[in-house]
């Protein structure tokens, strides 16, 4: 939306041309501009079924709960698999317990991709809400200055209104009773 008082903000602002900006300057210029709110945090497209289910598991794997829940089980795999219960011939997985490191590394290596597919998904979120939070600080930024420009206006109209009434209450003095040199 580039129109001369976008132009005319953006160098007095930013001291650049406006076409010379990168395109979140640009916005927020066009913000200032047409005096609109910032808008509120811009949100990610939904998530789709494989998303979800990836934040889940992430949510539910990276807690303490699942840790805990995941050391009961070994514990319990490591008694019912140990020397004691072997004797009972309950034992279907005898130490060294490889049926169980096949298990584990099969959750690892399932666990880890939607865990990394879970924190795609937050950096990228994380990256749109930091370019918001830096377009409106940046605005902010601006509308700063902009008042700071028009207070230094108004003082210096009146200053210089004051200074003119102050030259013509003098004339208007000199001129009632003229001072001898």
């Amino acid at each position: 939306m580039k129109t001369a008082l976008t132009d005319h903000l953006a160098q007095t602002l930013l001291h650049k041309r406006y076409a010379d900006l990168p395109a979140v300057q640009q916005q927020v210029i066009d913000a200032v501009a047409g005096e609109a709110p910032s808008g509120p945090s811009p949100e990610l497209e939904p998530a789709g079924f494989w998303e979800d289910l990836a934040d889940r598991v992430a949510r539910v794997g990276g807690s303490w709960t699942f840790i805990f829940a995941f050391l009961g089980v070994l514990l319990v795999w490591v008694l019912i698999n140990s020397p004691l219960m072997k004797a009972l011939g309950v034992v279907f997985d005898p130490y060294p317990f490889i049926f169980l490191n096949l298990i584990l590394s099969m959750l690892a290596a399932i666990q880890a991709p939607v865990i990394m597919m879970s924190q795609n998904r937050a950096a990228a979120k994380d990256r749109e809400e930091a370019e918001h939070d830096y377009a409106v600080n940046l605005r902010a930024e601006l509308e700063i200055l902009r008042l700071h420009d028009r207070l230094d206006a108004i003082e210096e109209t009146l200053l210089r209104e004051i200074l003119d009434r102050q030259a013509e209450i003098i004339n208007r003095l000199e001129a009632r009773s003229p001072l001898e040199v």
